[in-house]
């Protein structure tokens, strides 16, 4: 499990752009990666809004903020449509980049149990290296607080 001071791991993941987005691809720029179980949940609907919401104060400090789940690309595109999302969403259709970043989890609802993503945040900087993670994310005002610490970079 990547921690803060720590070269983020290897990913390459199909976005809802049509590219790709990698960790090399993105050498020399800073960004978020936020990890979000599912599209159109109310949860994943609402994290995806606030950040949406800011990518303008994001932009501004040059930072690129990539939502990641293990859903489709097709399901992706409905989701960016349905509520005019502004983020980038990346598809990890097998779980290696979840797998790598620590996020793929055993799970418990009403008794029962399984896997599924944790909802985390990595801010990484330009080299790479992690500079702030959130784990067991609140979506409440959880955007603003990435930003906040985005501005410290």
């Amino acid at each position: 499990m990547p921690d803060v001071g720590e070269k983020a791991p290897e990913f390459n993941l199909p976005t809802d752009s049509g590219e790709d987005v990698s960790l090399a691809a993105l050498k020399g720029r800073k960004f978020v990666l936020y990890f979000y179980p599912k599209d159109n949940t109310p949860g994943c609907t609402t994290e995806a809004i606030d950040f949406s919401a800011k990518i303008g104060e994001f932009d501004k400090l040059g930072v690129t903020v990539i939502g990641v789940s293990r859903d489709s690309l097709k399901k992706h595109a409905n989701f960016r449509d349905k509520h005019d999302l502004r983020v980038l969403l990346a598809a990890d259709e097998d779980g290696a980049t979840c797998e790598a970043f620590g996020v793929w989890v055993e799970k418990m609802n009403y008794g029962r149990k399984y896997m599924g993503i944790e909802r985390s945040t990595f801010l990484i900087d330009g080299a790479g290296v992690i500079r702030n993670v959130w784990r067991k994310v609140r979506v409440k005002g959880h955007a603003d607080a990435v930003l906040e610490a985005a501005g410290a970079l």
